[in-house]
């Protein structure tokens, strides 16, 4: 995180900054949340397009000034290293991504930068990332995802699927004057980067972490529905076992949202039940849960039910797909 960036949040009374988040007093219905447990690679060079063409899900041609999306990186088995929205900067291409598989995937993409003009750089120092949100405002059409607007140095990244949201990518300096601005005259309140976790939950949004790495293809996670995925952009690392799942038949393992009474979120890679059959068999995971007042969001991963009928328990509790 940018130090001038964390010392203004800490001015801000944030109780606590670390590799998770951003603690902040919960708020109303206006939200603004520094977005610390995201992180950004910038990849640039005169291969930049070529280079992440061949190791990502989504296609590079599809994204321009005004157009960003959700993807993901693959190892050779199409399991899933990480999702990221990809988003086009000048000459170049972020992807924000959970800054735990960050260097990870550096890594990764560095293995196969061989010759290519391409620089890979953490740029999770240098740019600040902030979600704003207005929960009373809802959206009727998911056409609105991954709508980019600049200006300067500022990308402004719409969101909306369930609620009213942005993505803000910027420098330190314009991140205060935009957290001063929003909160003083617009009525925005802070919230922590645990509230912004949740509305991804909520939207479908399927982050991993470093235990849920390399866990799923990308339809397991719904990639394929959320537009991350492109079938007739060629050859990625991993592609042959991606398009071999979508021309022979749907996956068998999809992703929901649901939710649950428990007060503790259960760990990712939990194990769900289903006993609609009368009988307690293994049904899936959990990809993600937050819990809140109103109960625990969770991003779950379960082996589709023919009949479509489940009834679902995690530690004793029901889960409710939503």
């Amino acid at each position: 995180m940018n130090p001038d960036w964390k010392a203004f949040l800490l001015a801000q009374h944030s109780v606590l900054i670390d590799e998770n988040g951003v603690n902040l007093p919960t708020t109303e219905e206006k939200y603004l949340c520094p977005l610390a447990h995201l992180g950004v690679i910038t990849i640039a060079g005169k291969d930049a397009v070529s280079f992440l063409q061949g190791q990502i899900t989504c296609n590079v041609h599809d994204i321009t000034d005004n157009k960003s999306t959700l993807g993901a990186i693959c190892n050779p088995k199409g399991r899933v290293i990480t999702t990221f929205l990809l988003v086009k900067r000048d000459e170049g291409y972020l992807l924000v991504l959970p800054l735990v598989l960050l260097e990870t995937l550096k890594k990764r993409l560095q293995m196969y930068v061989m010759r290519a003009a391409v620089t890979l750089s953490d740029s999770s120092d240098e740019l600040c990332l902030v979600g704003y949100c207005q929960l009373d405002v809802k959206t009727s059409t998911n056409d609105q995802f991954g709508n980019t607007s600049r200006q300067q140095n500022r990308l402004t990244i719409d969101l909306s699927r369930e609620v009213n949201r942005q993505l803000l990518i910027t420098d330190a300096e314009d991140a205060q004057l935009f957290w001063l601005e929003q909160t003083s005259e617009h009525g925005y309140q802070s919230a922590d980067s645990e509230v912004w976790r949740t509305l991804d939950i909520i939207d479908g949004i399927p982050w991993l972490t470093t235990e849920t790495s390399e866990e799923y293809i990308p339809q397991m996670l719904n990639l394929d529905t959320l537009g991350g995925i492109s079938f007739t952009k060629g050859c990625y690392t991993g592609q042959e076992i991606v398009a071999r799942t979508h021309y022979l038949g749907k996956s068998k393992r999809q992703m929901f949202v649901a939710e649950c009474d428990l007060t503790e979120p259960p760990a990712a890679n939990t194990a769900i039940i289903d006993e609609s059959t009368g009988e307690s068999v293994p049904a899936g995971h959990v990809l993600q849960a937050q819990a809140s007042q109103r109960g625990c969001n969770m991003l779950v991963v379960l082996s589709v039910s023919e009949t479509g009928i489940y009834q679902l328990k995690i530690d004793g509790k029901d889960i409710r797909l939503l």
